[in-house]
């Protein structure tokens, strides 16, 4: 048994669960579990076996929203720990962080891990493939581990004694500089805070975020600014398709092209951009002073912006 596991549950139970895989496992330790994720060509539900163990892709999370923790022996597949840490929505929750147990990985870990995840720690003792989630890297407090954290998580309650690697949080902006390639980047952000990335990212930068900033030096993928309800997100480079899908409030800025099917669904905000291939009922509309104030705040010069609203 691991060392770091010695602590006991309330009913003196070793509070870690263990499994073991033979081949990687997909959207383990999946808040979105019963999302039904597409997977081999079948849907994914919570009360389905983890292949080779005894316990359901249901268990784990239950256990980890109890604060206990999971160790996994073997290569662990794409979208680890996605949304770990908030109490979701969709299941009747309030949208907001919750306490969860540390989730550690003896082998690699596929894409995506720790996609829109706001709470916990996740342990990994071999390589994690790109693009990585919503998630930081810090010096690890366990030998032989590295250890990642949410972004929104250092944001909103600080780094709890841990040393960045590859970021600076200084006051209330967090700059990362590890030239990795992320998705979700500030997903579910609702605090004053401007986080600041120096490179490209990929999927939903700042989805559901409700407060502060976003800035990517650089391009980002699809769904960028999905279902915001707040905030500023700004690309310094082109978005790929769907920009503002199902955006509620807030502002995106894309200095550049912000793709096709732009602010598919979308129910309020503002989006500028270069150019763009909106879905109706979006359409072209004349710059506001607001807008061209908040432009060149920003640091661009509003003649070459169109607005879509």
């Amino acid at each position: 048994m691991f060392k770091i596991f010695g602590r006991k549950s309330e009913d003196n139970k070793p509070d870690l669960l263990e499994i073991t895989l033979q081949k990687p496992v997909d959207c383990l330790c999946d808040f979105t579990y019963n999302f039904y994720w597409q997977h081999n060509g079948e849907n994914l539900a919570p009360d389905w076996k983890v292949p080779d163990n005894n316990l359901t892709f249901g268990d784990l999370i239950k256990h980890l929203k109890k604060g206990g923790n999971l160790k996994i022996n073997g290569n662990v597949g794409h979208r680890l720990c996605s949304s770990m840490g908030t109490d979701l929505v969709y299941f009747g929750g309030t949208g907001k962080e919750i306490p969860v147990g540390n989730v550690y990985v003896d082998g690699n870990v596929d894409t995506r891990m720790g996609i829109s995840m706001t709470g916990g720690n996740i342990y990994v003792k071999g390589h994690v493939s790109e693009p990585m989630g919503n998630i930081l890297e810090v010096k690890s407090d366990l030998k032989g581990y590295r250890k990642f954290r949410s972004i929104t998580d250092i944001v909103s309650n600080g780094l709890k004694g841990d040393n960045p690697l590859g970021f600076k949080l200084l006051g209330n902006k967090l700059t990362i500089n590890d030239q990795t390639v992320k998705d979700t980047v500030g997903a579910r952000l609702d605090v004053d805070f401007e986080i600041i990335v120096n490179g490209n990212v990929d999927l939903s930068t700042g989805i559901l975020m409700r407060n502060g900033s976003v800035r990517v030096n650089g391009t980002a993928g699809k769904n960028t600014g999905a279902l915001m309800n707040g905030g500023t997100v700004v690309i310094n480079g082109d978005t790929d398709d769907f920009t503002g899908i199902d955006m509620i409030k807030g502002q995106i800025i894309v200095n550049g092209d912000a793709g096709k099917f732009m602010a598919a669904n979308k129910k309020g905000g503002v989006l500028m951009a270069h150019k763009g291939s909106p879905i109706p009922p979006t359409t072209i509309k004349t710059l506001e002073t607001s807008d061209q104030n908040l432009l060149i705040v920003n640091g661009f010069n509003p003649r070459n912006f169109i607005k879509f609203e």
